[in-house]
């Protein structure tokens, strides 16, 4: 059979505990994108972390297999909606953690107006009522990809998936009660 793939953490701790300013920064992300914990936290900023080491590995490099991973790093970014299309290396690194918490599946949920806030849409997707490209997805923290983002709707086996739910109902009202101000 094999020896089993060793599994590695996907984040990084930060360096030091109890630095305010990063707690402060951390505790407002937090409120914003309603993370479950900060391990969801750092699991993005070590994402982003390898998005810039490579940049600036890539801007350093030469060569023709330099310019293949570059083109390689800007489109994935691309696909994920980070970038737009017509990006350049330096973009990468002037990315947030904003920039990446704004691609999470729980965080266009809420912004399509499927949710009333944004742990409503949370639960929404744990619970498996929303679905993107026809399958359901269970992770909140799903990276949505650009061409995926029109396709988020709530799942077909799903109660929300009558225009007659009453939740729908309250939710299509304050959508209303928003755009009337």
């Amino acid at each position: 059979m094999g020896d089993p793939k060793r599994q590695r953490k996907k984040y990084e701790t930060p360096p030091h505990p109890w630095i305010k300013e990063r707690l402060d920064r951390e505790r407002v992300l937090m409120r914003k994108y309603a993370l479950k914990n900060k391990k969801e936290l750092w699991r993005h900023e070590t994402q982003l972390k390898e998005f810039r080491r490579r940049a600036r590995r890539l801007l350093a490099a030469r060569g023709k297999q330099a310019e293949i991973e570059r083109q390689q790093l800007l489109q994935r970014l691309a696909r994920l909606g980070i970038l737009p299309e017509n990006a350049v290396l330096d973009d990468v690194l002037s990315l947030t953690i904003e920039d990446v918490l704004e691609r999470r599946l729980q965080t266009l949920v809420y912004r399509k107006g499927l949710a009333r806030t944004i742990k409503q849409a949370r639960q929404l997707i744990v619970h498996g009522h929303i679905e993107v490209n026809g399958q359901i997805i269970r992770s909140p923290g799903y990276l949505v990809l650009k061409e995926e983002e029109n396709v988020i709707t709530y799942a077909k086996t799903s109660p929300f998936a009558k225009e007659s739910h009453p939740e729908r109902v309250v939710i299509e009202q304050a959508k209303q009660a928003g755009e009337a101000q």
